[in-house]
């Protein structure tokens, strides 16, 4: 394999574990097959490994029938994706991608894990949405291999991914991260080190304040996603978007805002801790501001 500076360069990235099978997961997956990576996709459970295939399968086949696509590319795709069982198997691959719940302990767990089995040239990154790099890699021997791949929700529709250095990364890391993402037909943004990064900075404050003006009756939510549709020309309005990305989720990156900068203008509205207390997480639930079939 080629090296430069110790690490791997981008075209000799083979093989990619993926941890996490969800929405993520299983899109990051399917796009770096599609790049002609061999993917190994982990999860806790193998029925959430096989719901991720499923899902993956699902996506491809439609890309079949819109004619996007032939048969025997579709198969050698899946043919790229192997099911894995333990964080172990990481040893095996180049470089491994972390989508798990976006909760910081269990992301350093899964890095600990990563970072004693994986060989010392593999990079070691996350898609986590808001939580900081630099933090995640003090826990590995390997800081300078850690690095933020945060992809957007649909993945394989969705052209960009942050690519987020930590305080150590190195620029190598940072250049096969890069022109990984190129591979897998992504535009890559560099982003620093800080809460949210610059998606969830400027995103979620404005979702927190659509949710303030449900709270406060200043109009309905259709009314509010109306308005941002139709007046600032966004593809969908900001309370639909909450309840597709998931309150859970949107409020666990407030948590973050709030206190990463300890600025006021980062809390999160009570009205969106109400919902997710009483379990009105968005689509995934059928309620949130919105009720889903």
């Amino acid at each position: 394999m080629q090296r430069k500076g110790g690490f791997l360069v981008s075209q000799s990235i083979q093989t990619l574990m993926v941890v996490g099978a969800g929405q993520m997961g299983s899109g990051i997956a399917q796009v770096a097959a599609q790049a002609g990576v061999r993917v190994l996709l982990n999860d806790v459970k193998p029925e959430f490994v096989q719901k991720g295939l499923a899902n993956i399968s699902k996506n491809l086949v439609r890309n079949v029938e819109k004619g996007k696509m032939a048969q025997d590319e579709m198969d050698q795709v899946l043919s790229r994706i192997q099911p894995s069982a333990s964080l172990a198997d990481v040893k095996d691959c180049d470089m491994a991608i972390e989508a798990a719940t976006e909760n910081m302990e269990i992301k350093t767990s899964i890095f600990k894990q990563l970072d004693s089995a994986a060989p010392a040239h593999a990079i070691l990154a996350s898609n986590t949405s808001s939580l900081p790099i630099t933090e995640i890699a003090a826990v590995t021997q390997r800081p300078a291999q850690v690095i933020g791949m945060h992809f957007m929700n649909p993945v394989p529709v969705m052209k960009l991914v942050e690519v987020i250095r930590g305080l150590a990364t190195a620029d190598e890391v940072y250049q096969t991260v890069h022109s990984l993402a190129e591979r897998m037909g992504k535009t890559a943004v560099e982003v620093n080190d800080f809460p949210g990064f610059v998606s969830n900075r400027v995103l979620m404050p404005m979702i927190n304040e659509a949710i303030y003006c449900v709270y406060e009756g200043v109009a309905a939510p259709e009314a509010i996603d109306q308005v941002m549709k139709l007046g600032m020309n966004h593809p969908m309005g900001p309370l639909t978007l909450a309840d597709f990305i998931g309150l859970d989720t949107c409020l666990a990156i407030m948590e973050v805002l709030y206190e990463g900068f300890g600025d006021s203008k980062y809390r999160p509205c009570p009205l969106l801790r109400k919902y997710v207390k009483a379990g009105w997480l968005g689509k995934k639930t059928g309620r949130g501001f919105y009720v889903y079939s």
